[in-house]
């Protein structure tokens, strides 16, 4: 995936290169720093800087990643937080930039960031998670390379306070009554959900020349059955929208957080690749399409948005409120613990 974000110990990423949120010095210091230093090793990697000397505010090193997964460590010193009124904001926008195209002119095809300056130098976690999204997203639009956006835990990571409040009104209006009702009908009917389909399949994608999706008890059919019913694949649907509205390929897969691989497959197979339903979801994203568009493509697919599932919830309050920022979303699906757009 072009851009993902996931809650991990960025030492134990393993990638072609892990960032440092470094202080201009280069030396050993706390909270990421301190984790890169003690897990690399702190001998080797305080020669290998030293020897470098300095990072300026903004700028970017890489030295070996000597005991880590990652075979690079990329050090850049980002802004102390005093306001805003200081040229903060550039700054660190320099950061996740000279950073990424230092990765790319090494080689690297994947790389893990920290959220940068959010720590101990103070700045404003929101804040910070928005220029990140911003330098990261303006680098993907024009360059390929899996990035990663690591925290080490939900108190790291900050998402808009009316966003959030505005989400979670969408989820208990729409998800929590009808939820609740449906168990309630279950329970008084002594039956268990039968095959739901959603929540297996949101992460598998079929391959082509695969026979079947996923087995289901009882009279369900593979989703396999239900794209052969339709006048049209999921595939064909997706390219004849992408050509209705305009768009390029590269820019429906990388508005869509979609490897260019994938991508290509997809191409390849019109009328036998069926994908997960999150990379269903995604597309429509990437094409603005309206709440009975994005239906009808993912009934392509085998699947649709019900408010017994949190993850659709949080999607149809997206599309209805016309945002179709993909990292938007997948920071409320990260922020309310459910899988992220894409493929």
């Amino acid at each position: 995936m072009p851009l993902q974000i996931v809650r991990n110990d960025i030492t134990l990423m393993d990638v072609d290169a892990v960032v440092n949120a470094a202080n201009t010095d280069l030396q050993m210091g706390g909270g990421v720093c301190g984790a890169i230093f003690k897990a690399a090793g702190e001998r080797e990697l305080r020669q290998a800087c030293d020897a470098i000397g300095r990072c300026e505010t903004g700028q970017a090193v890489l030295t070996p990643g000597f005991r880590l997964l990652a075979r690079a460590i990329i050090h850049t010193a980002g802004p102390v937080w005093h306001g805003g009124g200081r040229g903060e904001a550039k700054l660190l926008l320099d950061c996740y930039r000279n950073a990424l195209l230092l990765a790319q002119d090494r080689g690297c095809e994947s790389i893990a960031f920290p959220l940068l300056s959010s720590g101990i130098y103070g700045y404003p976690k929101e804040e910070a998670l928005r220029i990140a999204a911003a330098a990261i997203g303006e680098f993907l639009r024009e360059h390929d390379m899996d990035v990663y956006l690591v925290v080490f835990d939900r108190a790291a990571f900050s998402l808009s306070e009316r966003l959030v409040g505005e989400v979670r009104s969408y989820i208990d209006e729409h998800y929590v009554a009808q939820h609740t009702s449906l168990q309630r009908k279950l329970r008084q009917a002594e039956i268990k959900p039968a095959y739901s389909g959603d929540a297996e399949m949101m992460d598998r994608e079929t391959e082509p020349g695969s026979s079947t999706v996923a087995e289901a008890p009882g009279p369900a059919y593979s989703l396999n059955d239900i794209v052969r019913e339709l006048d049209e694949s999921f595939a064909q649907a997706l390219f004849r929208l992408i050509d209705a509205r305009g768009q390029t390929d590269v820019e429906v897969y990388k508005r869509a957080n979609i490897d260019r691989k994938l991508f290509s497959k997809i191409r390849s197979n019109l009328t036998t690749y069926v994908p997960s339903k999150k990379t269903a979801v995604a597309f429509a994203v990437a094409l603005e399409l309206s709440l009975d568009e994005t239906m009808e493509l993912l009934a392509r697919a085998g699947y649709t948005l019900s408010h017994s599932q949190k993850f659709d919830v949080i999607i149809e309050y997206f599309i209805t409120n016309g945002n179709y920022d993909i990292f938007a979303i997948n920071e409320a699906l990260f922020y309310f613990d459910q899988p992220l757009l894409g493929a």
